[in-house]
């Protein structure tokens, strides 16, 4: 049994009862003491606290004033008891938000949302169907760009007029307008096998993509790093489903998702060399079912993840793993989130329509769709890739 003096703080997990004995002597009795009543022995009592307060039995002692003192006690107890659940039940208090339709067009496997602040354009793929999209929100107009294989990940580049893609069999520059690809760089894996996935540029304007088996196969696949000279230089390997990439504004640390994980990592980064170092977990996602997918950051330095089978996106600290809100998206594989628009105040997201049973299917109608949502706070400046 444990003891307290007092009425010290006591503090419980959610749903836990804890017996207290403690001890009220004769002085500290007299405040509650009648006239003419006199306390000469000291009054043991047993306590079982719970989140509501108290309840007390009588566990060695009796006397006149024992009702009043049971009385006494019980209120005390439950004005002193400040209990963990209540902390808990604080730190659930996520901020819960839905997603609206922003785009109609229906993609298999849409990913790799991506905002362009000089042309102020909305960028995404569908993996899977080989495409290339760019919508102009002020304009509201989108180009469809189809490149022939299954295209993992779009960034804006330098070159004016122009994006990089990475493609199932290499790196390769894309004209918007002529809608003409250049390789610029061969895949470092047998493109029979494995396909790059999402990818970004880091602050120096590096082009970081990861890799998947085609049969998603664990601990195949790998994290490369492009830097414009026609080499592909790995950087992590017995990666299985290579996903999220963003670096914090100080440009010290670079997070990053391998999907079955359930994980987010956080990595030291050298932006002069673009070496990695000192991998640590930050972020866990405990939702079953649900897997981190792509990932953006905000002004904030919060991280907003993408959940394939959590139908949401997710606000994480990655500097207390704390989850802080989630806004709800109407499809069960949600892939990839971007932040956007003039203000940078529009959280764009990518879903897929595959992946789901007949009865998912009919229950998101709208899957594959590209959803928005104004999250009330800012994201940063997409990087691009400088050729």
């Amino acid at each position: 049994m444990e003891k307290e003096k007092k009425f010290d703080k006591i503090e419980l997990d959610a749903g836990e009862e804890k017996q207290v004995s403690f001890v009220i002597a004769p002085e500290d009795l007299a405040s509650i003491n009648a006239p003419g009543e006199k306390i000469v022995e000291a009054e043991e009592f047993e306590f079982i606290i719970n989140e509501q307060g108290g309840k007390c039995s009588i566990r060695r002692g009796a006397g006149k004033l024992m009702m009043r003192i049971l009385f006494t006690i019980a209120l005390l107890a439950l004005l002193c008891c400040q209990t963990k659940q209540k902390e808990a039940m604080k730190e659930r208090e996520v901020v819960q938000e839905t997603a609206f339709l922003y785009i109609d067009t229906i993609a298999r496997l849409g990913e790799g949302a991506i905002w362009n602040q000089e042309t102020r354009e909305f960028y995404w793929v569908d993996i899977e169907d080989g495409k290339v999209f760019t919508f102009n929100p002020l304009l509201e107009e989108m180009r469809m760009i189809p490149v022939g294989q299954r295209v993992g990940t779009v960034v804006p580049s330098s070159k004016e007029g122009h994006v990089v893609i990475a493609l199932q069999d290499g790196i390769y520059s894309l004209n918007l307008e002529t809608k003409e690809v250049k390789l610029l760089a061969a895949a470092p894996y047998d493109p029979s096998t494995t396909r790059f996935n999402d990818g970004k540029c880091d602050p120096a304007g590096r082009l970081w993509v990861g890799s998947m088996a085609l049969d998603s196969k664990p601990h195949k696949a790998a994290l490369y790093c492009f830097r414009g000279i026609q080499k592909v230089t790995q950087v992590l390997d017995s990666i299985s489903i290579s996903n999220g990439l963003c670096w914090s504004a100080d440009r010290s640390t670079m997070y990053y998702v391998d999907t079955p994980t359930q994980t987010v990592q956080a990595f030291d980064y050298d932006d002069a060399s673009g070496g990695i170092s000192n991998g640590r977990v930050v972020v866990k996602i405990k939702d079953e079912g649900a897997f981190p997918d792509g990932m953006t950051i905000d002004s904030e330095g919060k991280l907003w993840i993408a959940l394939w089978g959590g139908s949401g996106v997710v606000r994480y600290d990655p500097d207390t793993g704390k989850l802080l809100s989630r806004i709800s998206v109407p499809a069960k594989n949600v892939t990839s989130c971007a932040f956007g628009g003039v203000n940078l105040d529009t959280l764009f997201i990518t879903t897929a329509s595959i992946g789901m049973n007949e009865e998912e299917l009919a229950k998101y109608a709208m899957a594959g769709a590209v959803f928005a949502a104004i999250p009330g706070v800012r994201g940063v400046k997409t990087n691009f890739f400088k050729e």
